[in-house]
């Protein structure tokens, strides 16, 4: 099956600060709502996440309804799942990143360092079995 990719511009008007990020699960909107909060004293956000299951929508969050618009719009024009997007004002990332980082949802990791060999294959396998999965 081939793959289309498609660069989608972000809509930042207001040269807000903006964070792009990864997740999963439906409770992730209401998650990192939480984190913002607790993060920033006063902050203004939006944050929008495109569910991959399910009915498939855009579930937004926020307590500033013009970035809770602005986010969603621009989840939905983006529309891969498990993308999640936040506009802030009166915050900078720098100050929400850790917040987010702990929400438990929200995938974070490193650059891909290679392909696996021979011996990390079967080290992936042997977990895999150690806690129940199988493969095929």
């Amino acid at each position: 099956m081939p793959v289309d990719t498609e660069l989608v511009p972000i809509e930042n008007p207001s040269a807000l600060n903006v964070i792009l990020g990864q997740t999963h699960f439906i409770k992730t909107a209401e998650d990192v709502h939480e984190a913002l909060v607790g993060a920033v004293p006063g902050i203004h956000f939006g944050v929008a996440f495109c569910e991959a299951s399910g009915p498939c929508l855009v579930r937004v969050e926020g307590n500033a309804e013009d970035l809770k618009s602005l986010a969603a719009k621009n989840a939905l024009a983006v529309g891969a799942g498990h993308f999640f997007i936040v506009f802030l004002r009166d915050a900078f990332p720098i100050n929400v990143l850790r917040a987010l980082r702990d929400v438990p949802e929200v995938v974070n990791g490193e650059r891909t360092k290679g392909v696996e060999g021979a011996k990390e294959r079967q080290d992936r396998i042997s977990f895999l079995r150690k806690i129940g999965y199988k493969l095929g």
